[in-house]
């Protein structure tokens, strides 16, 4: 009886203590963050990436970058056609040699706690938060980006 207590006390502290990994999903937790903190400049009135590539400059004087206000239009910039941009954008820059963050980072919150979380969330809904832009993105890196 002592080894079965035992044994359960030791499963809840690794559940609950250090090995519980919160499964994110688009719809649980991205799509409000997307909607509070990115939709103003890439929501249903941005451009598409195809129209965003062919002119990007007058897009950004408009404050507009591609559209990303559905999960189809933002799985493109996770592992499709332009894998690997969410992340080297919202990336806080700590795992990188110069250390700067990506362009993006400082729209994840309006202090350093709120975007740490949010950039918490989109690493764990990502899977496996990688720099690479998807031409230097092997197979293998590309299969483990698994968002929900």
């Amino acid at each position: 009886m002592k080894k079965i207590l035992g044994s359960a006390i030791a499963m809840v502290l690794f559940l609950f203590g250090f090995g519980y990994a919160e499964t994110v999903t688009y719809n649980g937790k991205i799509q409000a963050i997307m909607a509070a903190k990115c939709v103003a400049c890439h929501g249903n009135n941005a451009p598409t990436l195809e129209d965003f590539k062919k002119d990007k400059e007058r897009f950004k004087q408009m404050m507009k970058g591609p559209r990303m206000d559905t999960y189809e239009n933002l799985i493109i910039f996770v592992n499709g056609k332009d894998a690997g941009a969410l992340m080297r954008r919202l990336d806080d820059g700590k795992s990188k040699a110069d250390g700067r963050p990506g362009n993006m980072y400082q729209y994840l919150g309006s202090t350093e706690d709120e975007r740490q979380n949010n950039l918490s969330v989109f690493k764990k809904w990502v899977g496996s938060w990688n720099l690479k832009k998807r031409a230097e993105l092997t197979e293998e890196e590309l299969n483990k980006i698994t968002p929900l």
